[in-house]
């Protein structure tokens, strides 16, 4: 069978509105009141917080992209740069984080339609056998979508991302009218206060709602003009979600009725919180809107994250690491088809009834996931302009000296403060991850044409391991829980607090750049940048430096 190529067609528009598109998706239904939850009226700090941290890492990626564009490039980057092994455990983690999104937004989609058919949803909020029917039936809408063709996919992502836009504007605008001032003095958050703040970054679904900024890179090799567009793609999509997301909260915190603050924003509780406000002010026409685009805004970013992991899949395969044919496309439409049935299956997987089976339970894996990809692309940037400082690089990052260490901090606070539960569950698996590499690199004969050394790439390993220890540590002996038990991998209990707050905190950020400079100087010494206009068995072949 030809092998097929991505198709070129998309645009700055079509890449802007994909990061868009993702950003604004279920967050800004729920992560207002979590935010509230946890740090009450300073709740809109975090969404500052959350989009330094993330334009700091995009701007770092923003290079990567315009020099390097490639689909799934968040998978490929890490394996350019630092081998075999590192790429295969960013891969690793970047499928469960991907394929888990989906999931995400078709549970907010299920919850949010309670309110019209109450039968999806049981007692204890997990979806009936009609609503886990209703969750997959949106699992396979999105699949066919994307199966036939990218061109298709990105045209409706725009029309419905413009949607998406218009709604959290009107809610705005009618909340600002019932603004009380007086809310901004109400205490009572849980844990409230710095602590709170940060605990709202990881686990109130704040920085999860920006994560989307990552589709420019990740649809690289599908846009007409990568070296401009995708870093643009990027500062455009985050400062766009910021100005909504701010907007959005200090609107739900001035909104809020006094008789509802009773008792502090720890136990505000609402089942739909912008809906279930708009109707507590009288607002009825809002409140309907507001759920019909709960359906709408979710659904489009779990369409978007489904063809997004399926660009995963394929650069984990495309890389050497899962089974060649998920590193086929389609010559006709330009589509991984193969990567795109696994991307269905795992998408399934995770809405199946378990600890993780409403939009909150999931919210801290996904993002301490996804963010674990992030930060080894400011190690990877820095070794790419000491290996090879002579590669054009259409948009030079200025400054990234510093950027790139304080992109690698954010991406390692962020995961930290997703608490012990979520980050030794993440880790673990990881590590338990590489009996599957072995696999790999033993029984695929295509694997680097004998061209990859696994002495060296253990070599140039050892400092993402080094990591992986440093944050077990400190999230073993610090204050961030992750859930009330602070239960983790094979059921040890952690965060005991044998650090204490803020210290712990500053611990890490410090500690980290230790892991950061040694990944940055231990780079290969001729990364394996591939080709990707070549053939897939030209390219398995003629794995080079590039110079």
């Amino acid at each position: 069978m030809q092998q097929g190529k991505f198709k070129k067609k998309l645009n700055l528009l079509d890449l802007t509105m994909l990061g868009i598109g993702s950003i604004i998706g279920s967050g800004w239904l729920y992560a207002s009141l979590r935010g509230a939850n946890y740090a009450g009226s300073l709740a809109w700090l975090p969404w500052v917080i959350g989009a330094v941290a993330v334009i700091l890492i995009g701007l770092v990626y923003g290079e990567l992209g315009a020099a390097l564009p490639r689909a799934g490039g968040f998978v490929k980057y890490p394996d350019y740069s630092h081998g075999s092994v590192v790429g295969f455990m960013i891969g690793f983690i970047s499928m469960l984080a991907y394929s888990s999104t989906a999931g995400v937004e078709v549970e907010a989609v299920r919850q949010y339609a309670t309110y019209w058919w109450p039968a999806l949803t049981d007692k204890s909020g997990a979806p009936t056998a009609i609503g886990f029917i209703i969750q997959i039936g949106l699992l396979v809408v999105f699949f066919l979508l994307n199966y036939w063709s990218v061109n298709i996919f990105s045209k409706i992502n725009t029309i419905v991302t413009i949607f998406k836009f218009i709604v959290p504007t009107v809610t705005i605008i009618a909340l600002f009218m019932f603004f009380h001032p007086g809310n901004f003095h109400v205490g009572h958050a849980a844990p409230g206060g710095v602590s709170g703040v940060f605990q709202a970054v990881a686990n109130a679904g704040i920085v999860f709602a920006f994560l989307g900024f990552r589709q420019a890179i990740d649809f690289a090799g599908e846009a007409k003009n990568p070296k401009r567009d995708v870093p643009l793609a990027i500062i455009l999509a985050v400062c766009a979600g910021l100005i909504v997301y701010i907007l959005l909260q200090i609107a739900f915190l001035g909104a809020v009725p006094a008789d509802h603050l009773l008792h502090g924003w720890a136990t505000l509780q609402f089942d739909s919180p912008f809906a279930n406000l708009a109707a507590a002010v009288g607002l009825s026409w809002l409140t309907g809107l507001i759920l019909f685009d709960a359906v709408i805004s979710p659904a489009g970013t779990g369409n978007i994250y489904l063809s997004g992991t399926t660009r995963v899949i394929f650069a984990w395969a495309q890389n050497g690491y899962f089974y060649s044919i998920f590193r086929k496309v389609d010559p006709r439409t330009g589509v991984p088809r193969g990567a795109m049935w696994v991307t269905l299956i795992l998408g399934i997987l995770w809405t199946l009834p378990g600890q993780f089976q409403a939009w909150s339970g999931l919210i801290s894996a996904v993002t301490s996931a996804t963010v674990l990809t992030y930060m080894v692309g400011p190690v990877s940037a820095i070794a790419f302009r000491k290996q090879l400082p002579n590669m054009e690089r259409p948009f030079r990052l200025p400054g990234m000296s510093i950027i790139a260490p304080l992109a690698f901090i954010s991406a390692t606070l962020i995961t930290y403060w997703s608490g012990w539960t979520v980050d030794s569950l993440l880790v673990g698996l990881t590590i338990a991850s590489l009996i599957l590499y072995f696999a790999f690199v033993d029984k695929d004969p295509e694997f680097g044409k004998g061209k990859i050394s696994i002495k060296e790439d253990f070599k140039s390993s050892i400092w993402l391991l080094v990591y992986f220890v440093f944050l077990l540590v400190f999230s073993y002996l610090g204050t961030f829980k992750g859930s009330d038990t602070g239960v983790g991998f094979l059921g040890i209990k952690g965060g005991i607090g044998v650090i204490p707050a803020p210290w712990d905190t500053i611990c890490v950020a410090v500690l980290s750049l230790i892991p950061f400079y040694i990944g940055a100087n231990t780079g290969l010494k001729n990364p394996r940048v591939r080709d990707e206009n070549e053939s897939e068995d030209e390219e398995t072949a003629n794995v080079h430096s590039a110079i």
